[in-house]
């Protein structure tokens, strides 16, 4: 994959494509049901248009921002993304080690297929931990006293996931199937992964499907890929769970999922250092609006409480300055980095945070704005 290929994030999800099987794809690539979140999500952002300040000199853009505490180098943090080793060999590793290079916190899924403690050792920036309350109380509170050990930044609890979303590529491809392991019904489905074999190599190189190392049960040790849709069924987090959490975690917490003003209050009063306007990238529960057009109810219902990030959408670094503009504090990237991380590892995921930084620089340098702080509605038409 030649930089000089590489445009832009449809660019990167262009090798993706080429790189990696058709299960493996749209599991970064799809959404639930109708999709009909997903891609508003992205129109959100494409209705937003800019009004410039010109005959203004920028000479340098400052880009850096807080959050929670938390330095970052710019507004920007690589959401949870699940499995992400089933993308590239240790990708959680790969993902956390190129965001550290340019000074990005990363956000570790609990259903990473590598140890939390070989994550954070990869990162020379901050990580964050995502919570989902699998296994019992007792199981989470091991992953909790462990990620503080290792040094993790802040945990990030997401509200929204009280049973997995109708994910219909998933279903057509064959994930169910596939995860049994028995070869007569995986077998109409083997064909997408021989069509890929520099991938399959590098994959049973890895250690083949894994297991989550970070879940340990009491019972069974390390939870099997095949078990997740059903402990998360039973593991729904409540806001009566963020007294034992806050209390178990002891450190900084942001919250994730929020769709709503009310929630946000909650959350807030729940003790969120910041909250995550987030529909999980259209993953989850399909025909709720997209996350721009819930900000500005989130931001009214928390004021100047607490800082608010967004995330679905966004492919450009003009849209993490429209997202700014309108009052977000930061954003999170799930699939902008994913399909850099499934077509080229550390260079792919180093790349997509460049592509992005560079379009934010170029950016307000045409709306004529030198820091992010400056950032308004001012600049922007919706």
């Amino acid at each position: 994959m030649g930089p000089h290929r590489i445009v832009n994030i449809e660019d990167l999800r262009v090798a993706a494509r080429r790189t990696v099987p058709r299960v493996v794809f749209d599991y970064i690539d799809g959404g639930a049901d109708a999709e009909v979140t997903m891609r508003e999500n992205r129109s959100a952002f494409e209705a937003v248009t800019f009004r410039p300040r010109c005959a203004v000199r920028t000479p340098a853009c400052d880009l850096r921002t807080t959050i929670a505490g938390i330095p970052m180098a710019m507004p920007l943090m690589l959401a949870p993304v699940g499995s992400s080793r089933m993308l590239y060999p240790r990708g959680e590793e790969v993902a956390a080690a190129a965001a550290g290079a340019s000074g990005t916190p990363y956000i570790l899924s609990t259903f990473s297929g590598c140890r939390l403690e070989d994550v954070k050792a990869a990162t020379t920036g901050p990580a964050l931990l995502q919570l989902y309350l699998v296994g019992d109380r007792a199981v989470s509170i091991s992953m909790m006293q462990r990620a503080r050990t290792a040094g993790y930044a802040a945990l990030v609890v997401t509200i929204d996931t009280a049973i997995a979303g109708m994910r219909e590529r998933d279903f057509r491809n064959g994930s169910k199937e596939l995860l049994t392991g028995r070869i007569a019904p995986m077998l109409p489905f083997l064909p997408q992964f021989l069509a890929r074999p520099g991938w399959l190599v590098r994959f049973l190189r890895d250690g083949g499907m894994m297991k989550f190392p970070n879940v340990v049960l009491p019972d069974s040790g390390p939870m099997a890929y095949a078990d997740v849709g059903a402990s998360l069924e039973k593991s729904v987090v409540t806001w009566a769970d963020f007294s034992w959490i806050r209390e178990a975690w002891g450190g900084p917490m942001l919250i994730k999922g929020v769709h709503t003003g009310d929630d946000a209050r909650r959350a807030v009063d729940a003790g969120a250092d910041a909250v995550i306007v987030s529909n999980h990238g259209g993953r989850q529960l399909d025909g709720v609006a997209a996350t721009l057009r819930m900000l500005p109810e989130v931001l009214d219902a928390v004021g100047s409480r607490t800082d608010v990030l967004i995330d679905g959408g966004i492919r450009r670094g003009s849209d993490i300055v429209k997202a700014l503009c309108l009052g977000a504090r930061a954003v999170l990237i799930g699939r902008a980095y994913a399909y850099g991380l499934a077509a080229a590892g550390h260079s792919g995921v180093a790349r997509a945070i460049d592509i992005l930084r560079t379009d934010m620089i170029r950016t307000m340098k045409l709306l004529g704005c030198a820091t992010v702080a400056e950032l308004s509605r001012d600049y922007v038409q919706q």
